[in-house]
């Protein structure tokens, strides 16, 4: 075997036990979790906000900025319900690149595993405590989600995993809500068959473990656009591709139909200043159309402290490492705006 063994981790229940939840945030969790399911069977006409930055790279910067969502989510929360990103792993095209926090928790340092799992649970149990959000992360590595399962609210399945097995199967014994984001191809098809996958219930290996599953009724669709064989970006976000969405929903058996529109990667061509425009054509569609009012539940939206992304060595508090993200000052306005167009 062509690998190095280097040390042995401890395990997820060794990792809870050293970070614990306590009962109230367990109980705020769960409040967070209830608000989110009744956006997406429909129970609550609310709209669902994803957001937060490309990756979490530091924890005392990413706590500043959900820290400044809690004032902004009480302004808007009859209309919406906010799920912070927090993500700590992010998948590289090439497989070059910053990995995320759990590979490096100083980003400008060698990898340590080791350090990165305790760092992603102690970010997310802080969020949690410190502003009561029980945040969205992306499940990169499905083997890695016990870490924080008893944090999480919601999980993105992401472009280059949405086919893969282990993700659906995963999925569909999760108690959370997933979004299956389309393949970076476009083909629809792919998607929904993830849908499907993550909605029925399974028997399979899980961590040595032989495990069925009873399915999850919340797997749901995300669109991000998709990116043609000459490496061109091209938007799905528009009402005919809503409108095609939700023909394929009804040509399916699925439970609790929904999308929650990316307003960034290939939907903005990564010109993350789009993703306002973006977010306001996709609420017009729904006034457009019942049909589609009734599919789309939310928004995702790539945003951080400052605008923009930096280079690398910048070391800049509070800008992306990765994709740009739209500033706070412009974020704020953004989802007050939204709110407003409720």
């Amino acid at each position: 075997m062509n690998m190095q063994f280097n040390r042995e981790l401890f395990s997820p229940q060794e990792l809870k036990r050293m970070y614990g939840v306590s009962e109230e945030d367990a109980a705020r969790k769960s409040e967070n979790d209830r608000k989110i399911r009744q956006v997406l069977d429909g129970s609550s006409d609310k709209l669902l906000l994803v957001i937060g930055p490309c990756s979490a790279d530091r924890e005392d910067s990413v706590i500043d900025y959900i820290s400044r969502l809690r004032p902004l989510q009480e302004k808007v929360e009859d209309k919406i319900v906010i799920v912070p990103r927090i993500y700590t792993n992010k998948p590289r095209t090439t497989g070059a690149g910053y990995k995320g926090m759990l590979h490096q928790p100083d980003p400008v340092a060698d990898p340590d595993l080791f350090r990165g799992l305790v760092s992603i649970r102690k970010l997310h149990l802080r969020a949690l405590k410190e502003t009561g959000f029980s945040s969205a992360d992306e499940m990169l590595y499905p083997e890695n989600h016990l870490y924080l399962s008893d944090l999480l609210s919601y999980v993105a399945v992401g472009a280059r995993s949405v086919e893969n097995q282990q993700h659906r199967l995963v999925a569909s014994g999760l108690d959370i809500p997933v979004g299956m984001k389309n393949p970076t191809g476009g083909d629809l098809s792919v998607m929904m068959n993830s849908i499907n996958a993550a909605q029925h219930g399974h028997t399979f290996i899980y961590r040595n473990w032989d495990v069925s599953s009873n399915g999850n009724g919340y797997a749901h669709a995300i669109l991000r656009g998709y990116v043609d064989s000459h490496g061109a970006s091209h938007p799905n976000y528009h009402y005919d591709d809503l409108r095609r969405l939700a023909d394929l929903y009804a040509a399916g058996d699925y439970m609790n139909p929904a999308v929650i529109v990316d307003c960034n990667h290939s939907n903005s061509g990564k010109k993350h200043g789009e993703q306002g425009r973006i977010a306001k054509e996709v609420l017009h569609s729904c006034r457009e159309s019942d049909t589609v009012g009734r599919l789309v539940k939310g928004l995702m939206i790539e945003s951080y402290i400052e605008d923009g992304c930096q280079k690398s060595g910048e070391n800049s508090y509070g800008k992306s490492i990765t994709d740009p993200c739209l500033g706070w000052d412009r974020t704020e306005r953004l989802v007050l705006e939204l709110a407003d167009l409720l």
